[in-house]
């Protein structure tokens, strides 16, 4: 027995010597690229989203710029802008409507209406190339969630176009605190800014994330349909949407993103490839929804019946931009830390969302906040270089 493990131990240290001394000289590698290949894919996200950009281009697009958007209080200014909105499931119409952009800054573009933020993903993903869209309007918490999926779409978040300060809320039934949640069907839409204002509100109310049952629906609009039916105790929705739905029912408004008018923001986020392409194109898109929100702030009646054309599900327009309304010049500037000291900045929202959906198992990773921002368009917008106007 001795004599055999001694043979045992001896042979042993000499394979693990041997496939050291191979590995060292580099014979296993070699043995593996043989017999077993591995297939290393590349795309276009290993490598700078400039590259494609040609010298001395032209410097805007010649069809129109493309910007998807799911349709909120702050969209009333890209609406403005653009002059109405597409559908993203509907046949589009060969001219495009004429806004400020065009009028103003001489930019063709085209506002495409979203049901699901998702879609919207897709689309910018796709890019407007491909059937997509060159730019889209969605929430910082989207961008962390969805940043790694859109690699190679490189994107950027370039100007804030709103915050939410009441558009989200959690309407019940029966419930009349946040802690009587606990083991009732709530409805929400994952993937989405009501879900993630939704797991704000459980964290607030000190509620583990199984104690609630969580009844997923399709869209946020879908979400008041089943408060209204009585699938569900509660929802998770758009403000003006819940209020139809519990005029027929006797429920209250728990909360909304009125508590929390940091948390939810919307951000116009342009493809990398497009922005080095076009750079003065983001510049004058970025000037001419800096416009157009101002012209909303004074006077929001053409805006509200746009958006009240494409979005009838969010409730009277006009109280929709009052709750989500589009942000200003400063609001911008604060936002991204030009200017000001902000309660929350656009680097400290979008880590703590990233952070929190590696948690929930949503994504492996998150790119560093100054790794998905372009604050260029948005310096020559509020004069801080000088740059032509077009």
């Amino acid at each position: 027995m001795r004599r055999g493990g001694l043979w045992l131990f001896v042979s042993a240290c000499l394979l693990t010597g041997a496939y050291f001394g191979a590995s060292r000289l580099g014979l296993l590698d070699r043995l593996q690229a043989r017999f077993f290949p591995r297939k290393l894919k590349l795309s276009s996200g290993d490598f700078p989203a400039g590259v494609v950009a040609p010298i001395g281009g032209a410097a805007v697009p010649l069809r129109p710029v493309r910007v998807g958007f799911v349709p909120r209080g702050s969209s009333a200014a890209l609406l403005v802008a653009t002059g109405g909105a597409v559908f993203a499931d509907k046949p589009e119409p060969e001219q495009a409507p004429e806004g400020l952009l065009k009028t103003s800054y001489d930019l063709n573009s085209r506002a495409v209406a979203f049901a699901r933020d998702d879609e919207l993903m897709a689309a910018l993903r796709q890019g407007a190339d491909q059937g997509g869209v060159d730019a889209a309007a969605m929430t910082v918490d989207r961008l962390a969630e969805w940043a790694s999926a859109l690699r190679d779409a490189a994107p950027r978040a370039i100007l804030l176009l709103g915050r939410s300060h009441g558009l989200e809320a959690l309407a019940s039934l029966g419930p009349k605190t946040l802690q009587d949640l606990r083991g009732k069907k709530v409805a929400v839409a994952r993937h989405t800014a009501c879900e993630y204002f939704a797991l704000w509100l459980t964290a607030r109310a000190g509620l583990p994330l199984d104690d609630v049952k969580w009844v997923e629906v399709p869209t946020v609009a879908e979400a008041g349909k089943a408060l209204r039916e009585g699938r569900v105790d509660a929802a998770v929705g758009f403000a003006g949407d819940l209020e139809l739905a519990l005029r027929d029912r006797t429920g209250t408004v728990l909360a909304s993103t009125a508590d929390a008018p940091h948390l939810v923001a919307t951000v116009l986020v342009v493809r990398g490839e497009f922005a080095a392409r076009y750079p003065d194109a983001i510049r004058r898109l970025a000037r001419g929804l800096l416009d157009a929100g101002r012209s909303v702030g004074k006077d929001s009646q053409d805006g509200a019946r746009r958006l009240g054309e494409v979005a009838p599900y969010l409730g009277d327009p006009t109280d929709a931009i009052r709750l989500a309304p589009p942000a200003t010049l400063e609001e911008n500037l604060g936002f991204f830390g030009m200017r000001g000291e902000p309660p929350v900045t656009f680097d400290e929202l979008f880590s703590s969302a990233g952070a929190l959906f590696i948690r929930l198992g949503r994504t492996a990773t998150v790119p560093e906040p100054d790794e998905v921002r372009d604050l260029a368009a948005l310096r020559y917008a509020s004069g801080l270089i000088a740059s032509p106007k077009p």
